[in-house]
């Protein structure tokens, strides 16, 4: 046996071994691991339907809930979902229990004292409907002009009637299935409310009777039941990254695949 061919051949496999470690070492370096995942911890009330709701595996569902993974992962971020009932769910997140709500919370001037809120992240147009036949087109105050309007009494819509349409008889109802009856029987001309009430009217046996006019105009606008995410007034990144990721799945189409499965009107 050579044995000083046998040292060298060991010597430049030793060589080779360093050589390949030195290598491996130099690739670790030049790949840093990547950072982990911000984690938002997401209070849902869960009670909700459609917007959220607990199915029969007890696990949040809706709207909201598929919205919000979508923005997350916009995102790049854990989002944890904290199921909270709706009593004290804004203590909650001035408290530090939880870093957002994402539990249809309208953003009002009163809640806009306490915390703050992302944009806009859905709203549900008010709409007026009539008898089909009817001959209404317009859902502007002149083109309602002299039109007698069912409305439900100390609600929001009534305000806005009552601010902007003066030229027509606005008439108060307890509720909205008493100023859809009073339609169908031809005691008022129109009714205002939240779309998406009417809708369910209009697909009922009864609301074949009727036919959707259309959303409120633009000027002026209807500017109630518009929601958004609850954040801490102190969370201005957190803010922004939400305010980025709605922006984001509204132009990508992200937003109307998944408003299409609960909604069939728009409400962005």
């Amino acid at each position: 046996m050579n044995v000083s061919g046998f040292g060298r051949r060991l010597a430049m496999l030793a060589g080779l071994v360093v050589w390949l470690s030195a290598g491996l070492s130099a690739t670790a370096q030049e790949t840093p691991a990547s950072p982990p995942k911000q984690t938002i911890r997401v209070a849902v009330e869960g009670a909700n339907p459609p917007f959220n709701y607990m199915d029969q595996n007890n696990e949040l569902q809706g709207f909201e809930i598929e919205l919000l993974k979508a923005m997350c992962e916009v995102m790049k971020a854990e989002c944890v979902l904290v199921p909270h009932e709706w009593d004290g769910i804004l203590r909650g997140l001035v408290n530090r229990d939880y870093d957002a709500i994402v539990s249809s919370l309208e953003i009002t001037e009163r809640r806009k004292r306490r915390i703050a809120f992302s944009a806009p992240y859905y709203r549900i147009p008010a709409a007026f409907i009539t008898r089909k036949g009817s001959g209404l087109r317009e859902v502007t105050p002149q083109g309602l002009a002299g039109k007698t309007i069912g409305v439900t009494d100390r609600s929001d819509w009534a305000e806005y009637l009552d601010q902007f349409y003066k030229d027509s008889e606005i008439r108060p109802y307890s509720k909205v299935d008493e100023a859809n009856l009073d339609l169908l029987t031809e005691r008022i001309d129109a009714v205002f409310g939240d779309r998406r009430s009417l809708a369910a009217f209009l697909s009922s046996r009864e609301g074949a009777c009727c036919r959707l006019i259309g959303n409120a105009p633009a000027d002026p606008p209807y500017q109630h039941q518009i929601y958004g995410i609850g954040l801490r007034k102190s969370d201005d990144s957190l803010r922004e990254q939400f305010n980025s990721a709605i922006a984001h799945i509204m132009a990508d189409g992200t937003y109307d695949a998944i408003r299409a499965k609960y909604f069939p009107f728009d409400i962005k």
